[in-house]
């Protein structure tokens, strides 16, 4: 039941380029896993959901590298430094839920924006927002990816399409580390983390497909947001 309910999250978040790691939290918490596994299985399966989805766009060419590139720079180093910091678990929850409310409160309002980028992107802000957003998902272990697309999209600096195929990379690098960082606290994902990880796998090839061919710019914005609310709202009642 477990697996088949990670395969459901994992088709719905993969179709708006996300990997998942805020529902994985909290239906890891719902059917009682220990803190001490939650972080570092969520971020497994991330790396698992990110993987396949970075293929994917990469190879359909719709990753914009310039636009990532200075992101990751700065938010890797972070992540891994907020992996290695350890909350308090109903402090962990509430940071991440509330975290996730803001995010979604500015997809919802940005509703009327452009959705084609506008200029060029400054390099010193690039630099800044991808140390703050990588700190903040090494912290939460969600991998960054619901962090960095209403960013993107409020600061009008990619549409909403191109954050589909921006946040599997940066939600892979920054899981990544954020794992090795948990490790090293001494955290350790469960034991079900294959049987985990090819029923996410799954859901992520399906859900990849929607949001590349079929999903518009409105349905994807939309979907996310309803995403981010759903999650934040579970995690502050946690």
């Amino acid at each position: 039941m477990t697996s088949l309910l990670f395969a459901i999250i994992s088709l719905l978040y993969a179709s708006v380029g996300q990997a998942g790691g805020t529902a994985f939290v909290s239906l890891m918490a719902f059917f009682g896993m220990s803190s001490t596994e939650t972080r570092p299985t969520a971020l497994g399966l991330n790396i698992v959901v990110a993987a396949y989805s970075t293929w994917l766009f990469n190879r359909n060419k719709v990753v914009d590298w310039t636009i990532l590139r200075p992101l990751l720079f700065s938010s890797m180093p972070a992540s891994l430094a907020g992996g290695l910091i350890v909350l308090e678990e109903h402090m962990y929850k509430t940071l991440t839920g509330l975290v996730l409310l803001l995010a979604s409160a500015v997809m919802i309002m940005q509703r009327g924006r452009a959705v084609d980028r506008v200029g060029e992107i400054p390099l010193r802000e690039s630099v800044s927002i991808g140390a703050v957003l990588g700190l903040v998902s090494g912290l939460t272990g969600v991998g960054g990816g619901v962090f960095l697309a209403p960013t993107l999209i409020a600061l009008n600096w990619a549409s909403p399409r191109q954050t589909v195929a921006l946040s599997p990379p940066f939600i892979l690098a920054n899981s990544t580390v954020g794992f090795v960082g948990a490790l090293f606290t001494g955290q350790f994902p469960s034991p079900d983390l294959a049987l985990y990880a090819i029923f996410t796998l799954a859901g992520a090839v399906a859900g990849a497909v929607i949001g590349l061919k079929w999903l518009s710019q409105t349905a994807i914005r939309f979907i996310l947001a309803a995403v981010l609310l759903v999650a934040g709202i579970q995690l502050v009642r946690a």
